[in-house]
């Protein structure tokens, strides 16, 4: 029996290797298992959104601050699809209209929710224009003028997307090569736009462009916003300013006429705060030809320079968008074409005038309007400008 004493020892010792082993393993699997969480973590989050109509494969990029801000681009036409801000109690909502699939952005009638267009925002009087002496014919989308790019304009693309995280911003680099010809344009045109969710709830949105030979350019944001957060409400109660001692009256095709109009005792004055529906519905010409506000404001200030431009408010959730840009222009369209059509994510559509756009821009049809600023770009220039949507609460 004494030869048996030292057995119990001997096994303790392997019975306690055994526990510091497994103590180890634990712990190395704990460490494995925390990794996904970084990738949570993360300010930029890359997932699958379906595909197109070719079966190419879209991809959806979601930019976080620390706020807790959310942006989500998608690569087809370069899109925002949702951008959730606060209310004055803290809620997080989505106040930009769009769709949750794909199917929504591949319909024909789709108009042109949160999409990067060009490269001819707005339109083109009957799809033409004369550069350097050679007369241009683009495809026409609108009766008989060219809108927003044509037929198959940056809307409805696919964009090269390059995440860039910094240490207090988030940015999306997007990229796509437009070739000579391309909807009827002249010069392979690159184009790069770079969305940043900076760390005061700015969504800034950076545009630059250079070409091979003479052409014209014209990009925007077509994001639609209701700072309600609820889109089976309409944005009539929405307060907004606008910049601008002038705008541009339109004919019945919604062509500039190329008149500088004063806004001073029109329903188009927003220089001072001003709910939308309080004159949309006014006996008003330019009003009934836009069915609403569908037109262009001349901003105030020096074309190039980043300066406020306008804003929007909503009273009930105390969201405040500012608008900041290097632009010359924006059009204010009040969503006059929404006709319940439309399927919103959370079920339900999207009906008249429950989004508003507020596009900054360069004036349309300018290839055919001498007086309106040039926006011609020529091979060794830049194209570049910039808009910042800021939001707040008050």
């Amino acid at each position: 029996m004494k030869n048996l004493k030292p057995i119990p020892y001997f096994l303790l010792i392997i019975v306690l290797c055994l526990g510091i082993s497994c103590k180890n393993q634990k712990k190395e699997d704990t460490t494995e298992k925390s990794k996904p969480m970084a990738v949570e973590n993360l300010t930029i989050v890359k997932s699958e959104f379906g595909n197109t109509k070719e079966g190419k494969a879209i991809e959806k990029y979601t930019l976080k601050n620390k706020n807790g801000v959310e942006l989500n681009v998608i690569t087809y036409g370069g899109r925002i699809t949702s951008l959730k801000v606060p209310n004055k109690t803290g809620k997080l909502e989505n106040v930009v209209l769009g769709h949750d699939t794909m199917e929504g952005y591949l319909r024909a009638d789709n108009p042109f929710f949160g999409a990067l267009i060009g490269r001819y925002g707005n339109r083109i009087a009957n799809g033409k224009f004369t550069l350097n002496g050679e007369e241009y014919t683009l495809a026409t989308n609108d009766g008989a003028n060219h809108l927003h790019g044509g037929v198959n304009g940056f809307d409805r693309v696919v964009w090269t997307a390059t995440p860039m995280e910094g240490k207090e911003n988030s940015s999306l680099k997007l990229t796509y090569l437009s070739k000579d010809g391309e909807e009827g344009y002249p010069g392979n045109l690159e184009v790069t736009v770079i969305y940043t969710l900076t760390k005061d709830n700015s969504v800034e949105v950076s545009y630059e462009a250079t070409t091979d030979k003479s052409t014209v350019v014209n990009l925007t944001q077509h994001a639609y916003f209701n700072l309600t957060g609820d889109f089976s409400k309409d944005i009539l109660n929405h307060d907004v300013v606008i910049d601008a001692d002038t705008y541009l009256p339109v004919d019945a095709t919604l062509i500039p006429t190329g008149e500088i109009r004063e806004v001073k005792e029109t329903p188009f004055d927003f220089n001072s705060s001003k709910k939308i529906g309080k004159e949309i519905n006014a006996s008003n010409e330019q009003l009934k030809r836009g069915k609403g506000y569908d037109h262009c404001w001349v901003l105030n200030g020096e074309n190039g320079e980043m300066r406020f431009v306008a804003s929007a408010y909503d009273e009930t959730s105390g969201r405040f968008m500012e608008i900041h840009s290097e632009e010359p222009a924006i059009q204010f369209y009040t969503g006059n074409f929404l006709d319940g059509s439309l399927p919103m994510p959370e079920g339900g559509t999207y009906a008249h005038r429950t989004g508003f756009c507020l596009e900054t821009q360069h004036y349309p049809d300018s290839p055919n309007q001498e007086k309106f600023p040039s926006t011609v770009l020529n091979p060794g220039e830049t194209y570049s400008t910039k808009t910042i949507f800021k939001f707040s609460v008050k």
